[in-house]
């Protein structure tokens, strides 16, 4: 499934419940960058294909096929949501920092996102380079109702 950059920001905005788009392209960068630094260089192409170019870059920039914990993945994540990775002079434009059990549902929401729009194996492919403790990533892969679908299937009730 092609997707464009506005409908995957969109997608992402609405299941993170961000406030705005740039919460969004925020989140997408902090889990794609991580992912890609985790996975090998093949895995991190083979998901960017499916992407919208302005964000496939994230995985394919990556210095790939590091090995870290799952808790690493989390606080590389964490960082890059407040742009601790990157080098600002002022703490001004910083945001705030999320916390560890939003950043993991941000990390899951993504992954399944990724999960709807990479197709066919290509990404169980990759969800075989991370060990068991990874397993919470891929949380809601596959799941019958996401909590977003929840969040929806409750708003589209009460306006009927």
């Amino acid at each position: 499934m092609a997707t464009s950059y506005s409908d995957f920001v969109g997608e992402v905005q609405h299941r993170i419940e961000a406030g705005t788009q740039a919460e969004a392209v925020r989140t997408t960068r902090a889990v794609l960058t991580t992912l890609g630094e985790r996975v090998d260089e093949g895995g991190a192409t083979d998901i960017a294909g499916a992407l919208p170019m302005e964000v496939d870059r994230y995985l394919l920039e990556a210095d790939h096929g590091q090995r870290f914990g799952f808790d690493e993945f989390v606080d590389r994540v964490a960082a890059r949501l407040t742009y601790e990775d990157l080098d600002l002079d002022a703490d001004y434009g910083r945001p705030s920092t999320v916390d560890r059990s939003e950043v993991v549902y941000r990390i899951q929401a993504v992954v399944a996102l990724l999960a709807e729009i990479v197709p066919g194996g290509t990404l169980a492919n990759v969800e075989e380079q991370f060990p068991g403790e990874f397993d919470d990533l891929f949380a809601f892969v596959d799941v019958e109702t996401a909590p977003w679908e929840q969040r929806r299937e409750t708003a589209q009730g009460q306006h009927q």
